[in-house]
């Protein structure tokens, strides 16, 4: 699983990063994906954080 962030959608409400720091984390203006791909253990959590994600960023390939 590959996961992208839409820069333009972030708001850096930091939710992602504190649903799963594994592989989200916050940076100065938008959150970013720190481990591509997404490592097998952490895929619930991404996509945890996907679908509570309030601007719809984060985008799962």
């Amino acid at each position: 699983m590959n996961v992208k962030i839409d820069k333009d959608l972030c708001t850096a409400c930091g939710l992602c990063a504190d649903t799963c720091p594994e592989v989200f984390e916050m940076g100065e203006d938008v959150a970013v994906v720190k481990v591509n791909p997404v490592p097998v253990e952490y895929e619930e959590k991404v996509k945890e954080a996907a679908s509570n994600c309030p601007t719809e960023a984060i985008k799962i390939e």
